[in-house]
């Protein structure tokens, strides 16, 4: 009996991932397309092929809630109930004993990243000066990446890699700031960068400002 309750949860949590990965693809695309604002709860559970009920079930606090939905979907590249830090590619970086070389793959995988939210963030930041439950979203998500940045800072100076003097308060500022969308945005679309370049600049730029 619990074996046989084990396998309806699991295929519940399942149908749910991928019921929440549809509509995040779905909104994902429609506002990349009309922008937030022309963007409906009705439009978008169509697109996915559900009520629109089943939105607010999926994303509480409604359109907000949707975006954020798209953008914490859109930032892991799924909808897995796994936290960053304990995806392979973070865990493989923490592994790294080489600093230079755990500095390049960091940098490799916020460049992935900025390629697959770029798009999603610069819909919603247009809109958010606007809609105030946007800018929240937008203003939370800037202090996680600030408080993400801690997690590499602390394991640099665990590992006694980080610079003398440079407490991890201030390592993980200059993470932020280095890895920033709109620092993307502008060496791609004003300097004309490849991801490429972007990634081999950010990878030389964290290792000069954090390593001893």
């Amino acid at each position: 009996m619990n074996q046989k309750r084990r396998y309806v949860s699991g295929v519940r949590q399942e149908n749910a991932r991928a019921t929440r990965e549809r509509i995040a693809a779905a909104a994902r695309t429609l506002m990349l397309e009309r922008g937030y604002a022309a963007t409906t709860m009705a439009d978008v559970a169509r697109a996915a092929g559900v009520v629109v009920q089943t939105l607010y079930t999926s994303s509480p606090g409604g359109k907000p809630g949707l975006a954020k939905l798209v953008w914490d979907v859109t930032l892991a590249g799924d909808a897995e109930p796994v936290p960053q830090s304990e995806r392979p590619q973070v865990r493989a970086i923490i592994a790294e004993p080489d600093p230079v070389k755990k500095l390049a793959a960091y940098a490799a995988m916020a460049v992935e990243i900025y390629e697959r939210v770029g798009p999603v963030h610069r819909v919603l930041r247009a809109a958010a000066a606007t809609d105030a439950g946007l800018a929240d979203l937008l203003a939370t998500t800037e202090r996680q990446r600030l408080t993400g940045g801690h997690g590499p800072a602390a394991h640099l100076k665990e590992a006694g890699a980080l610079r003398d003097g440079l407490t991890v308060e201030e390592a993980a500022a200059h993470i932020y700031a280095l890895t920033s969308l709109e620092v993307f945005e502008h060496l791609t679309e004003i300097a004309g960068w490849t991801p490429e370049q972007c990634r081999d600049w950010l990878a030389r730029v964290l290792c000069d400002t954090l390593l001893a």
